[in-house]
């Protein structure tokens, strides 16, 4: 049974269907990266799991549960976390108060300390950087806090929504290095990303969305070698 399954799943924002039959799967310990051009529903598809965005029909089952009726905070309980496009920190929080709210749903005092250590060695800035207010921090930083927010809450499942929008190389290079790590340790990851490249030769599986429906899916490097996604997405062809 996969980690995450979405059969047939359809979203609308009125009378605009943004999903036409969105059916996928992520299977435990693997990156799966979702790509596509603006508008072909990557983000509708990340909000439709989390709950933040209800499907108008189809289910999304995470380890064999129907999430259509559950809250968003529910199923952040389960272990499925959202961390969403725009990094969306408490800007005048500090960088340690950020991180205590990833772990609003825990009580495990020792967990959580062992967490804020993981996510400083990872992030070795955002310790320096604790009791700094979040608003302060560069565009990168503050990814890295989202990011280490999103781990404070123990996923089994992280949805990530372009975690390398607007940033410089160097430290869009520092993020993919997390995201494989913290897969090495143990996180499944769906990713969207606009940088196709880097997105496809990290991942195991990818699926192209365009207009709402998936049109190809595959081993990523497979996918990275196909000269309609070369074409379309990275530039080449």
């Amino acid at each position: 049974m996969a980690l995450l399954e979405l059969r047939d799943v359809r979203a609308k924002y009125g009378a605009i269907e943004a999903l036409k039959g969105i059916s996928l799967t992520v299977e435990v310990g693997e990156i799966v990266t979702l790509i596509g051009a603006n508008g072909a529903g990557k983000t509708t598809t990340l909000t439709s799991i989390s709950g933040l965005h209800k499907p108008s029909s189809g289910q999304v089952l995470f380890d064999g549960k129907d999430l259509t009726a559950v809250a968003p905070h529910d199923i952040v309980r389960l272990g499925l976390v959202h961390s969403p496009e725009g990094r969306r920190v408490f800007a005048r929080m500090t960088v340690a108060e950020n991180l205590e709210m990833g772990a609003y749903t825990r009580s495990d005092k020792l967990g959580i300390q062992a967490d804020f250590e993981r996510v400083y060695e990872l992030f070795p800035v955002l310790r320096e950087r604790k009791l700094q207010a979040a608003g302060t921090l560069s565009g990168g930083e503050q990814q890295m806090l989202a990011v280490g927010r999103a781990m404070m809450t123990k996923p089994r499942l992280l949805l990530l929504d372009e975690p390398s929008l607007g940033l410089a190389p160097l430290i869009v290079a520092r993020i993919f290095a997390v995201i494989q790590t913290l897969n090495q340790q143990g996180v499944t990851i769906l990713l969207v990303e606009q940088n196709a490249r880097m997105a496809l030769r990290i991942a195991h599986r990818a699926y192209v969305l365009e207009t709402g429906e998936v049109t190809m899916a595959g081993p990523a490097a497979e996918v990275l070698a196909d000269p309609r996604v070369q074409a379309a997405y990275l530039g080449e062809g």
